[in-house]
This record gives C-alpha cells, structure tokens and sequence, in this order.
C-alpha cells in the first residue's frame, strides 16, 4: 500500500531528541550529533563566521 494507510507506520519513531548540551530539540538520534551546537562531534560549540553579522 500507499499512500495515507502507510503514513501510520511512520508515527511513533523519534529521530531528534533535546540536546544536553544545548537544550534545543536538535539532537539527531542516528547521526549521534547536535546539529545545532555540535554536540557528539566536537568538543567546541558548533558556530561558522558566516552566521556572524559584521557591524
């Protein structure tokens, strides 16, 4: 089947869980990693310059 009946099978699963580092909703359960503070991946907080606005 396809369609409507199939998109129950997909409810209950969790792949983001909240981050302990950062408290976001962001922690990927599969990946093992925060995408938000990169948590799981590095022992720096994930940033990148060009999230910075230059004043």
């Amino acid at each position: 089947m396809k369609g409507t009946p199939s998109m129950g099978e997909k409810s209950g699963k969790k792949s983001t869980i909240h981050c302990r580092r950062c408290g976001k909703r962001t922690f990927n359960l599969h990946k093992r990693a925060c995408s938000s503070c990169g948590f799981g991946k590095s022992k720096r907080l994930r940033s990148y310059n060009w999230q910075k606005k230059i004043r």
